[in-house]
């Protein structure tokens, strides 16, 4: 065990310094981000995985599980980091020190024989009783109250059904780390967060459209609130939320502009004691049946200001099915200009792959009046809804981790259920070395990225953790695509069918890398640039 621990140890710390020659190496660039993307791009993934094999090293090694999992994850890293850089020529030297420093632990726990081994290892996830009950308490309620549907649901492209929501409400499933003061369960000083990530795991397992996914944005505005609000804003929508009372969609993305939010065109012009909003959003996922968007738009009408000139709105509308809408705004509007033109907001449904249920929007917006009340922040919020908008998604992030876990863990399962009853040449498949090494990877990722995930939650109850959520995001995203794709691939030929859920996994999985920041955007922009700007 000894032996094992040290050669754990010299594998991080010569992962730790691969990285930071290859940041050294894009430094000396003038513009790395623009000349050297695609490196930009594997150094953020190998940050990732660094970061959570460090974090595997904070447990109880002289736990023989623990170990494992420490020894399991951090070879892979290596294994999967070198793949990366093979192919860059600057990097080869360096790289070669990495894996001979690395060899004892990649051909002792990089074999195939030991993932085959770790295919059902029950790792323990050590949650204190509280959050145990949490899991427990959210579980179950997927089980009995979101997986019934969500079959039926991806596959008939329904909406989110009403007894789903109003139950998730009574659960307190929309106020998990809202404070105690405005409605919510959170309180102050205790780890908020992490419950939020436990409940959106456990239901993202029964459905990520219809379960984990319902909690992601009113947690998105209740934290752009909480950083940016005055105390009438967190008084007034905090509560509501928290209760469920008011659903909550994000209208960010226009169809030009996704991750680049900087230029952004829908505009908010400044008109007596309210904006008039015009422009069009886009992937405003359940923009009909939300109660309240969340709406971010150029209050200063010099583009040349980018970020600097934006404002956060919370915009009310009358709720619609998936079908699709035609909201109007008449004169007597309390608080309307009368000189101002009938508004109007329609918004029209983008049919997905999968991650149905939520459905998504594209919204125009024609003269939609807004009371100045309802700028976050009001005068103090006015040209600062970026950044208001950035720590929402930092709680979105950690949050989509959280269902990417769920995603991965309900795959994983149904591949271990298929594998053990599925006989193929007269012997169950889970004994051939191949599925059983696929399914003790798909177990060492999830459990690895399960136990970082829970601790960039806990940093974040701290104030922390920024960074790291863009990590755990970009990291167990990604692993999510891969999990269900080999989940679906032991199934074999029923895994293309519509019989098993597994092929719903598959598809949800796809978008979990696309939405709350593009892998690329993500990894370049924000985790390259911080990782070079850091060491400046």
């Amino acid at each position: 065990m000894a032996d094992d621990i040290s050669v754990l140890t010299k594998s991080i710390e010569a992962t730790d310094h691969f990285i930071e020659n290859v940041i050294e190496f894009l430094k000396k660039d003038s513009d790395p981000l623009e000349n050297y993307e695609c490196i930009c791009y594997e150094l953020a993934h190998s940050k990732a995985a660094l970061e959570i094999a460090k974090s595997l090293t904070e447990l109880d090694l002289s736990n023989e599980k623990n170990l494992l999992l420490a020894c399991g994850f951090a070879a892979d890293a290596v294994w999967q980091i070198s793949s990366y850089f093979i192919t860059y020529d600057h990097f080869h030297t360096e790289l070669i020190k990495l894996l001979q420093t690395s060899q004892d632990l990649i051909s002792k726990f990089k074999d195939p024989a030991f993932v085959y081994l770790l295919k059902d290892y029950q790792f323990d996830s050590a949650l204190e009783p509280e959050f145990q009950l949490v899991a427990d308490t959210f579980r179950k309620f997927g089980e009995s109250q979101i997986k019934p549907y969500a079959e039926q649901v991806h596959r008939q492209n329904l909406d989110v059904p009403e007894e789903v929501i109003n139950k998730l409400s009574e659960l307190g499933g929309f106020g998990l780390s809202i404070p105690e003061k405005y409605g919510g369960f959170a309180i102050e000083g205790s780890n908020e967060y992490l419950s939020m990530v436990i409940a959106t795991e456990e239901l993202s397992k029964a459905s990520l459209a219809i379960g984990g996914s319902l909690i992601t944005r009113p947690e998105i505005l209740a934290r752009a609130l909480l950083t940016g609000g005055t105390e009438s804003q967190k008084s007034y929508w905090l509560p509501k939320i928290a209760s469920g009372e008011l659903m909550v969609a994000v209208a960010v993305t226009e169809p030009d502009y996704g991750s680049d939010v900087a230029n952004l065109t829908t505009t908010a012009t400044r008109l007596e004691n309210g904006w008039v909003i015009n422009g069009v959003k886009t992937w405003c996922t359940f923009g009909a049946r939300a109660d309240i968007l969340m709406l971010l738009a150029r209050s200063d009408p010099d583009k040349d200001k980018a970020h600097k000139g934006l404002s956060l709105f919370i915009v009310p509308k009358d709720r619609a099915n998936g079908k699709g809408f035609l909201l109007t705004q008449s004169s007597d509007t309390p608080g309307r200009p009368l000189s101002l033109e009938p508004g109007k907001m329609e918004g029209r449904p983008i049919d997905t792959i999968g991650y149905r249920g939520m459905h998504s929007y594209e919204i125009a917006f024609e003269n939609w009046w807004v009371p100045h009340e309802n700028l976050v922040g009001e005068d103090s919020g006015v040209n600062k809804g970026f950044y208001l908008q950035m720590k929402g998604f930092e709680n979105g992030r950690l949050q989509t981790a959280a269902r990417a876990l769920g995603v991965m863990q309900a795959a994983y399962q149904s591949g271990l259920s298929y594998a053990n009853s599925r006989n193929v040449f007269g012997k169950p498949i889970i004994n051939y070395q191949l599925v059983g090494q696929k399914l003790g990877r798909m177990n060492l990722l999830i459990n690895a990225s399960r136990y970082f995930t829970y601790k960039v939650a806990k940093m974040m109850s701290q104030g922390l953790g920024s960074m790291e959520a863009s990590l755990v995001k970009a990291y167990v995203c990604k692993a999510a695509e891969w999990v269900t794709r080999e989940a679906m691939q032991i199934h074999g030929g029923m895994g293309y069918a519509e019989e098993f859920p597994v092929s719903r996994y598959f598809v949800d999985a796809r978008v979990l890398s696309i939405f709350e920041g593009a892998d690329e955007t993500l990894s370049i922009k924000v985790i390259a640039k911080n990782l070079l700007s850091a060491l400046n």
